[in-house]
């Protein structure tokens, strides 16, 4: 058999993890990972005969989250193949798309997983209205970006509305910080939303 000198190095193992796909968590066992990807199976909850289901979902977004807990790796990844494998079940081929390495452990010192979501939102501060941009949206709040320096004072609640993921409602601010040339950042945990059904953001509760 000819090489593959343009594939990368793929580690062998045997790690559980959590996908985030149509709205569920799913269990996958990840059997070989490498810089760009990895090859994992679904657990007991899919079997061969839900392989259309899979392609229908599919068909309609290939991007799903993914949470490795024992690899502390947690991101975002493209499902590139899927296939079925001897005992029956589905495996995927994922493709890293915004993957982050977690050495600090996370999973531990948050309360959720946060997804890398860029998009626009409106917020009120000192009783002006704000555009702002999203950097990251967990179950339990988000983190954002203001393009100019707004003072504002952790613990107060204010009203905020980002439609990309249809919230709206009040909201608290935890922290604030602003960096020369780039804005205001704030982290922001809900207190009262209009619709309480957050939908395409996984907790990963292991």
């Amino acid at each position: 058999m000819n090489p593959q000198p343009n594939r990368p190095y793929r580690k062998s193992l045997t790690s559980q993890g959590l996908i985030y796909m149509a709205e569920q968590e799913h269990e996958v066992t990840v059997q070989n990972l490498s810089i760009s990807g990895a090859l994992a199976k679904l657990n007991n909850d899919w079997h061969s005969q839900h392989i259309k289901d899979i392609f229908s979902i599919l068909s309609a977004s290939t991007s799903i989250d993914l949470y490795l807990p024992e690899l502390r790796l947690a991101g975002e990844a493209e499902v590139v193949r899927v296939d079925t494998v001897e005992d029956h079940h589905i495996t995927l081929a994922l493709e890293f798309k915004n993957v982050a390495y977690y050495a600090d452990q996370w999973q531990h010192q948050r309360t959720a997983y946060r997804k890398n979501v860029s998009d626009i939102g409106r917020i009120v501060l000192n009783g002006a209205g704000y555009n702002f941009t999203s950097v990251n949206v967990s179950m339990g709040g988000l983190m954002i970006r203001i393009a100019e320096t707004v003072a504002v004072k952790p613990g107060s609640i204010t009203q905020f509305e980002f439609k990309p993921l249809g919230l709206a409602g009040n909201i608290k601010i935890i922290w604030a910080d602003t960096l020369a040339d780039i804005g205001t950042f704030i982290g922001l945990q809900y207190v009262k939303l209009q619709n309480n059904e957050l939908k395409g953001i996984p907790r990963f509760h292991k």
